[in-house]
């Protein structure tokens, strides 16, 4: 299988899993606000969401490769900055004189600069990293071993994305060892989250490239993530 059908229109089940993983970057952000009690800790409730976003990440490298999960991972950028958008103009407009639900409004929906700061560069550098470590570890592995991939390419992104939204969100709020400790229980969360799911993605991946017809191996592609090309 190769680059053949690539350039037909996308496929339902591409629209499909794009749909999907826009779905949960959305969903993870508004649920990040709860904080809930899992096995003795505590974390955000979006930490049972979140990871789906880099299982469908995993998908789409996997299959389509490199260049278009860039495509989809700025796709996603775009969608939830119009979600923060519409959110917070949902709250600056005055509210009707019967509502008394303003101030749960801006507590629950309401962001700060340094946590939308924080949300965005996480996002970013995590799936950035995500997609280019499936990518280069396909090639280096000649498309074999897909749980070593998708495991690899986990820790590096699930760590990043962690670390980098704990350090921004809270340093100097929290002291260093809580943050540490946040950042190692959120990561390994995630990581055996999407370790559990392995079976869903190797059966993903077969159907998607038995019925797309397409296995992409990224030899010539350039790894720039701020081009579109």
């Amino acid at each position: 299988m190769g680059n053949n059908r690539m350039n037909r229109a996308y496929s339902p089940y591409f629209v499909g899993i794009v749909g999907l993983f826009i779905t949960t970057l959305i969903i993870a952000n508004i649920t990040a606000v709860k904080l809930v009690m899992v096995a003795g800790v505590i974390v955000p409730a979006a930490v049972m969401i979140f990871p789906v976003s880099y299982i469908t990440g995993d998908v789409l490298t996997e299959v389509y490769g490199y260049s278009r999960a860039r495509r989809v991972i700025w796709l996603g950028f775009m969608c939830n900055l119009v979600a923060v958008g519409a959110i917070w103009l949902g709250q600056i407009l005055p509210p009707a004189p019967f509502w008394d639900g303003q101030a749960a409004y801006e507590r629950i929906l309401g962001y700060t600069p340094r946590l939308l700061t924080a949300s965005f560069l996480a996002y970013l550098i995590g799936e950035f990293f995500n997609a280019y470590v499936m990518a280069r570890l396909k090639i280096l592995t000649a498309g074999r071993w897909l749980w070593t991939r998708t495991v690899s390419s986990t820790l590096i992104g699930q760590g990043l994305d962690s670390l980098v939204f704990i350090a921004v969100a809270f340093a100097g709020t929290i002291p260093v060892k809580t943050l540490a400790l946040i950042v190692l229980t959120q990561w390994l969360l995630k990581c055996a989250y999407e370790a559990a799911a392995t079976p869903f993605t190797y059966w993903a991946v077969r159907f998607l490239k038995r019925r797309e017809g397409v296995d992409v191996y990224d030899h010539h592609t350039r790894f720039n993530p701020l081009t579109l090309k």
